[in-house]
């Protein structure tokens, strides 16, 4: 086999794009000749990926802001140093907020008037770019900024930004977000410490009932916290308005001690990001000032009377967490991020390890020329791909909101609902791909110098927090079913017995609820007829949108009139088929990031670039169908005949990649400042280079040992030779 994509450098690439195009072209000049597998069949040349411009295609619309980012994380002052105690990486994370205040890395996000700059998308993508360097940073960044000082910002008045955020955005106050109760995570509407409001003092007792009430996995909880944005069920005048938020000293600034009636406890070690000091707290009768309620969404007047701009407790409730959006948009673009850096090194090491003779007697085999090793890395760097432009969209889609560009009712319910569908897939993705690229690198990708083993460790918990990934889902389907209802709320039952994929032209991103039915179809028929063209794109869109319709609609016709049950009923109703619902959202999601790849390859000038990446979209829109291939022979989507042949066409694809992965991978722009993994170095290809000369050198110096094997053949040969005679 070619040796084309063993680059012959010694030292871990440049972080640049264009130092990586320079390269390339290099490495193309000089190098063994490419595999005819990756000519095309018409003897025209195969295509080129114009690495440069496919990086800035990557970095988005904030590529300025993530370059800069990005920079900063390259610094060794802001890197992981493995091997600490939760103790030290504590005192170190918190060192390293003081870093990212010095450099103007914080502050984009929050007003003018307080010395921000109004800056949402970009300050998310900013921030995104942190777990590059530790994702401790990341996340207690997130912490401090993103959900405290973003909980002041959004929920407060001009009074509160005032009067805190200096303080926040310069570290003076660093805080808290106490949402999360030990008995009460994903179910935030039902916590249980209460803020009842006193008007002989004009005050709020702020109170923890029992142990399950306590504020539990608190970020800054445990040491560092002077302050937290409380969250609690505001009562006054014997009535419960609901979940709101509360500004609450918590430390004195000087002795760091609880204040009275304030207590909790230190988390402690888990089974990752260690650098953040996460703990418990607890309020006994602890008194604030009435004016420490956060009160855009309502306010309680000095004599208990409570009025809010929004009527409904409901839409309130979401309103007010809805305003909080950008933590899962963080998870988002940051898992996104760490799947880039595994499958970076990956991919790297697999260019330059070998292993077994398969196709010489001399040489071994580059792991990246054997197809399994194919399978299992390509289809994931398809993915995220296809995550990272959904990803870059939902961040406009937030800038779009918070700006106030777009800032409907509906445009804020489609930005929670395309959060809450994009963030489970990419987080539960650099999961799975550290995972893989992990065992993809044998042994050396378990130590911790190569950084999968650690980076997952650290990412295990983005499935949990700032959302459940399952009850993230959940709230998607409910979207996909309201939907649902809403267009089919006049049809008859004929109709919708017929109803099944309605293409998706021309819908945006955006629109995150069921997509509109372009057209109905008499029978499933049509749809069998287009998959003869699977690979083609009309196709695709087809096969994966028709699923996504046909699982609503079935739900959703298991479940109509299910709201008219007593609610015992109803509930056990909406419980069997809660599986499917969730699965319905996820494929759903899948579709987003699908369409979101397709987009992105219309802004695609160069040729060469845009062939790859069709390759690309099209592996990854064909390994959605091939992994879910049960339901559409089930459904009468696909032919026995035409299923058989999807393997065939994936692993074609897989050949067709395999000239231009590092170029795929080099355009995330990391340098090695950023990968700081060992075998991403080219210190395997200098190691495999020095072995293979000197077995060169050997076999030429006629002093190589003869192989025991071949002495038993040549005797085989020589005996069956004399038998012949």
């Amino acid at each position: 086999m070619t040796e084309l994509a063993d680059r012959p450098w010694g030292a871990a690439p440049n972080n640049t794009a264009s130092d990586t195009t320079t390269r390339n072209t290099a490495t193309r000049n000089t190098a063994a000749p490419a595999p005819a597998a990756a000519a095309t069949t018409s003897g025209a040349p195969a295509p080129v990926v114009d690495v440069a411009a496919l990086g800035e295609l990557l970095l988005g619309k904030w590529a300025d802001t993530r370059r800069a980012s990005r920079a900063l994380a390259g610094r060794p002052e802001l890197h992981k140093t493995e091997g600490l105690t939760h103790t030290e990486h504590r005192k170190r994370a918190f060192g390293q907020l003081k870093i990212l205040v010095e450099n103007g890395a914080v502050h984009r996000a929050f007003p003018a008037s307080v010395g921000g700059a109004d800056e949402h998308g970009g300050n998310v993508a900013g921030f995104q770019e942190l777990v590059i360097a530790d994702p401790s940073l990341q996340i207690k960044a997130g912490v401090q900024w993103g959900l405290f000082g973003s909980a002041v910002n959004h929920l407060g008045t001009r009074e509160h930004h005032e009067k805190w955020l200096p303080g926040i955005m310069s570290l003076d106050i660093p805080g808290c977000f106490a949402m999360t109760e030990t008995g009460h995570g994903s179910d935030v509407a039902s916590i249980a410490t209460t803020a009842t409001y006193d008007p002989a003092t004009e005050e709020f007792v702020v109170h923890t009932p029992f142990r399950a009430a306590w504020k539990d996995y608190i970020g800054n909880a445990a040491v560092d916290g002077l302050a937290a944005v409380v969250f609690a069920q505001l009562v006054t005048q014997g009535v419960n308005h609901g979940v709101h938020a509360f500004y609450m000293d918590l430390r004195d600034p000087d002795t760091k001690d609880f204040l009275p009636g304030i207590g909790g406890e230190d988390d402690g070690v888990k089974g990752g990001l260690n650098g953040i000091d996460n703990g418990r707290l607890h309020f006994t009768h602890v008194r604030i000032p009435r004016t420490n309620l956060l009160n855009r969404y309502g306010s309680v007047d000095a004599d208990g009377s409570y009025s809010s701009p929004i009527a409904s407790p409901g839409r309130r409730f979401f309103t007010m967490l809805g305003t909080l959006v950008q933590g899962r948009v963080s998870l988002d673009g940051a898992a996104v991020t760490a799947s880039k850096l595994a499958l970076k090194t990956a991919i790297q090491y697999a260019t330059e390890r070998r292993q077994f003779n398969a196709s010489s007697q001399t040489d071994e085999e580059v792991l990246l020329d054997y197809q399994r090793h194919q399978r299992r890395l390509f289809t994931r760097l398809a993915t995220t791909y296809a995550a990272g432009f959904a990803s870059e969209q939902l961040l406009q889609k937030f800038d779009d909101v918070f700006s106030g560009r777009t800032d409907t009712d509906e445009d804020r319910q489609d930005l929670e609902t395309l959060a809450a569908a994009l963030k489970p897939l990419s987080t539960w993705h650099a999961l799975d791909t550290l995972q893989e690229c992990r065992e993809a690198c044998g042994g050396a990708g378990f130590l911790i110098e190569n950084r999968f083993a650690s980076l997952r460790a650290d990412l295990d918990v983005y499935a949990t927090f700032e959302g459940d990934n399952t009850v993230l889902l959940q709230l998607v389907a409910k979207r996909l079913l309201a939907d649902y209802a809403k267009e089919f709320r006049t049809v008859n039952f004929g109709v919708l017995a017929r109803y099944v994929v309605g293409q998706a032209t021309g819908a945006a991103i955006h629109r995150t609820g069921l997509r509109g039915v372009a057209q109905f179809m008499a029978d499933s028929g049509s749809v069998q007829k287009a998959a003869i063209a699977i690979k083609d794109e009309a196709s695709q869109r087809a096969l994966l949108t028709d699923r996504v319709q046909t699982m609503v609609a079935e739900v959703g016709s298991a479940l109509k009139g299910a709201n008219k049950l007593p609610q015992q009923q109803g509930a056990a109703l909406f419980n069997s088929h809660q599986n499917e619902l969730i699965e319905a959202a996820q494929a759903h999601a899948e579709l987003l990031q699908w369409e979101a790849f397709t987009e992105a390859l219309g802004k695609v000038t160069d040729p060469g670039t845009r062939k790859v990446l069709t390759w690309l979209r099209d592996l990854f829109g064909l390994s959605l169908i091939e992994e879910n291939l049960s339901w559409y022979l089930m459904n009468g989507r696909l032919s026995m005949q035409r299923a058989r042949t999807l393997g065939g066409y994936i692993n074609r694809l897989l050949v067709k990649i395999r000239p231009h992965a590092l170029d795929l991978v080099d355009a995330f722009g990391f340098g090695p400042e950023h990968l700081r993994a060992e075998i991403a170095t080219g210190a395997e290809r200098i190691r495999q280079d020095e072995a293979r000369e000197y077995f060169r050198q050997q076999r030429a110096s006629g002093d190589a040992p003869v192989d025991e094997k071949i002495l038993l053949a040549r005797k085989s040969h020589g005996t069956r030779t004399q038998g012949i005679k």
